[in-house]
């Protein structure tokens, strides 16, 4: 089977996996009226999502490293679709949290499939590759968020992207394999010996955290007048700075590319006080970029082997992410809203600093 096969395969994944994440802002005042709730509350699911689907993704990774993507994927496909058709029948905020946690960990399962069969199978344009997969992650909520904002309940668009997840994923998982033969590399067991992970680990937690904020909190930064241009605008430049960056990054290399795209991202940061939607456009744009660098470089530098296991272990950090860009930015909002954007500057500066020191430590 040609290869690029499992480039659109992974695509079309990740189109799927983008509507727990980047339709999140669309669905939040249907959810909250819904099951009329409050902020906090649904902060809550939104931070179940990012631990369920990372914590998966670490048991899923190993899985199919040893034994290959499809038994695996095809279950976490399934689980993916009952998350929106269960959600569509939720009585109550408590079964909506179960559905919305199981759906996530089979979206994590296939997050992590998705983006290796790329990074395994295109080890020479790995941040290309990896990045036109990942091009899903923000084109799927793109097309699908105006109309999930122009519908009166959630009820009926989670049960229409349920039906179409059940049909089209597990048949394109059931075709995904990644390559046979000899490959080389560190188990997780070796890497978080090696300083130089732990480094890596916790810049990805820190940079990731202002995607996540725009990703749950654009409703209550944005006016109303802007918030329906955004929540299409903010995944699509998301989704289109990946496979762009990635490009950028095979040509000119992975560290010297994030160094730069993290820079813009502190500016972007700053720029939240004066202006959110540019704010929100670079930070799509250079933010989204960042999961697929740091992955490609944790195979650049850990090799690719053990790839699955080893990104599913980075991706861990985005359930610390998604813990501090949803409920601790959603506390620290609430006391005061220039604290909350003083936080992500934060972040986003200390996520440079261990970059650095990570480029130092390499030119001694």
């Amino acid at each position: 089977m040609d290869k690029r096969i499992f480039l659109l395969v992974g695509f079309t994944v990740m189109c799927f996996n983008s509507l727990y994440q980047y339709s999140w802002n669309a669905f939040f005042p249907l959810f909250q009226r819904g099951f009329d709730t409050g902020v906090v509350q649904l902060d809550v699911a939104f931070s179940l999502f990012t631990i369920f689907s990372t914590v998966f993704q670490l048991i899923g990774g190993s899985w199919a490293d040893i034994k290959g993507p499809k038994v695996i994927g095809t279950v976490s496909a399934i689980a993916s679709s009952i998350g929106f058709l269960g959600t569509s029948f939720s009585k109550n905020l408590y079964q909506f949290y179960f559905f919305w946690s199981v759906g996530s960990s089979g979206e994590g399962v296939l997050y992590g499939i998705a983006s290796n069969l790329a990074i395994k199978w295109f080890s020479s344009r790995r941040g290309f590759a990896t990045g036109l997969v990942s091009l899903g992650f923000g084109l799927g909520a793109t097309i699908v968020n105006p109309f999930i904002y122009e519908e009166l309940s959630f009820r009926f668009p989670t049960l229409i992207i349920g039906l179409i997840e059940m049909i089209t994923l597990p048949t394109l998982l059931w075709i995904s394999d990644f390559p046979k033969g000899k490959t080389s590399g560190l188990s997780p067991k070796a890497i978080v010996r090696n300083k130089k992970w732990w480094f890596i680990y916790f810049s990805y937690i820190l940079i990731v955290t202002p995607l996540l904020i725009m990703s749950s909190s654009l409703t209550t930064f944005s006016t109303a007048k802007d918030i329906e241009i955004l929540i299409s605008v903010f995944p699509f430049f998301s989704g289109i700075g990946r496979p762009l960056i990635g490009y950028a990054s095979d040509r000119l290399g992975r560290t010297r590319t994030l160094i730069v795209s993290e820079l813009i991202i502190i500016l972007a940061s700053a720029l939240s006080f004066v202006n959110i939607f540019a704010s929100a456009v670079l930070i799509g744009f250079f933010g989204g970029s960042m999961i697929p660098l740091y992955f490609s470089l944790v195979g650049d530098v850990f090799g690719s082997k053990f790839s699955t296991s080893n990104t599913a272990l980075l991706y861990t950090g985005k359930a610390v992410s998604g813990i501090l860009g949803g409920i601790v930015f959603g506390i620290i909002e609430s006391m005061n809203i220039t604290w909350s954007k003083i936080f992500m500057i934060i972040c986003t500066t200390l996520a440079l600093l261990l970059l650095l020191y990570i480029t130092g430590e390499e030119r001694k």
